[in-house]
């Protein structure tokens, strides 16, 4: 796994969903990584003037976070982008929500971070403030006010992705009507998702069902043979804990074979 993904707080600018959207189906269509940049151009100068914003910089930065996480994602996520890519689609478009969620954590495990420190607080307190987001991800990322900032602008985002609202005190958000999800093969794959945020690429079966950084969904509980038959990129590893541990398989990885579920509990 690449060290850089998790030390980089990546989110410099607002990811609308839309521009995501428009990405993908971009990517969906064929179209050449330079000729997707200029597609997007196109469309975010238009959209950054008419909110009387800079263009200058602005849109070139947030270009680069569309097309890093559709386009030309990191090396070991090339194959996970491709599935990806195929669940959108064959997904209505109002559901698709899921697997750019997904994919953005992957990318980005900044996002990844930030989103478990808003599902922790919504499920102790049903509400989120943004200081105390913020004073987490300072923690673990170090005392800048760069830190902070790119937090906020996560939130930011979360907020045009409908999946938190904000409320009548000034940074303080709250919850917003989750999203049921009932594609198993969709559910493996955030599970994936959860893996290349994390360092280790490993986590428990059980904290894999119950993520806090999936808070915007609701989705049945997978089994460990299912999860292991619907990706070929899962393995069960060796744990005395008594919960299935299950991580990355080692690359390169290509589409096609699922991995045996021998092992499982």
């Amino acid at each position: 796994m690449t060290g850089r993904r998790f030390s980089q707080v990546g989110i410099d600018r607002l990811v609308r969903l839309d521009w995501l959207e428009k990405t993908a189906v971009l990517a969906l269509a064929g179209n050449a990584a330079g000729d997707i940049r200029k597609a997007l151009r196109d469309e975010l100068e238009v959209s950054f003037r008419s909110c009387g914003r800079g263009v200058r910089g602005s849109v070139d930065k947030t270009i680069t976070i569309l097309t890093k996480v559709w386009v030309n994602p990191p090396g070991e996520l090339f194959a996970f982008r491709a599935d990806g890519l195929d669940l959108l689609e064959r997904t209505p478009r109002p559901m698709r929500l899921a697997v750019h969620w997904g994919m953005v954590m992957a990318v980005y495990p900044f996002w990844s971070n930030v989103a478990a420190q808003v599902g922790r607080l919504l499920r102790l307190q049903g509400s989120v403030a943004a200081r105390q987001v913020q004073r987490r991800m300072r923690e673990r990322y170090g005392q800048r006010e760069t830190v902070s900032r790119r937090a906020r602008y996560a939130l930011r985002s979360f907020v045009d992705w409908g999946v938190i609202e904000d409320s009548s005190g000034q940074g303080i958000y709250g919850a917003a009507d989750v999203c049921p999800l009932d594609d198993a093969r969709t559910v493996v794959w955030l599970m994936e998702a959860q893996l290349h945020a994390k360092p280790d690429g490993r986590s428990t079966l059980s904290s894999l069902n119950d993520p806090l950084s999936l808070f915007p969904f609701r989705f049945a509980r997978v089994g460990c043979r299912q999860a292991l038959s619907l990706s070929h990129r899962l393995e069960l590893l060796p744990d005395g804990s008594g919960d299935a541990m299950i991580g990355l398989r080692p690359g390169p990885w290509t589409s096609g074979t699922s991995r045996s579920a021998t092992g499982c509990r």
